[in-house]
């Protein structure tokens, strides 16, 4: 078997199955553009959060489009009033999200900040009744609740910041992980690999 050459774009030839390491750039290029655009929406929070609102209300007019579609054209099942009322709604909600950016990104924002207090509410109260690790949960849940407060109190500044700072750190640490993969599979390592 020849040894064949991993530059930036190989990928499988022909009768002989992907080449260990092949495509490595292609990931690597991936993890640096990623990890740019969360280190971006850090520096420029209001944009990010505008436009992480703006994909997501375009996600909901596509899942309610479809959903009206599925009703209105589905024959024979029980849920088309259904299929078409949720639509509606995820219409009208997509609408308000890629139309209104500013009220979609609070209502975002109002949804992290109550999601954090449930959670740390259940955090602190599983971790009073905890063995071990009882001081870890307690600890977590403080944090959550301290966090939904802080939320709560910075609005509407955090309503239009919290979207694009959560949006920042999915993307650098993603951008983080493909670069890790990049390298290793560059070496021959599977990417992506799992145990």
């Amino acid at each position: 078997m020849t040894d064949t050459p991993r530059d930036f774009a190989s990928g499988p030839t022909l009768g002989m199955g992907p080449v260990a390491g092949a495509g490595w750039g292609w990931i690597l290029a991936y993890g640096i553009l990623s990890a740019v655009l969360g280190i971006a929406a850090f520096v420029w929070p209001v944009p990010a959060t505008f436009a992480a609102t703006l994909v997501i209300g375009a996600f909901f007019i596509a899942a309610g489009a479809l959903s009206i579609g599925a009703g209105l054209f589905g024959r024979g099942h029980e849920g088309r009033a259904y299929q078409i009322g949720f639509g509606l709604l995820s219409v009208v909600i997509g609408g308000i999200l890629a139309f209104e950016p500013a009220t979609g990104a609070l209502s975002l924002t109002l949804l992290v900040a109550v999601w954090l207090g449930v959670r740390g509410a259940m955090e602190l109260g599983f971790g009073f009744r905890m063995r071990r690790g009882k001081g870890a949960m307690i600890a977590l849940g403080l944090i959550d609740v301290i966090l939904a407060i802080v939320v709560l109190a910075t609005l509407p500044w955090s309503a239009l910041t919290l979207p694009g700072f959560i949006l920042g750190i999915s993307f650098l640490f993603g951008g983080i992980a493909a670069i890790s993969s990049a390298l290793a599979h560059k070496k021959g390592e599977p990417a992506f690999a799992v145990h």
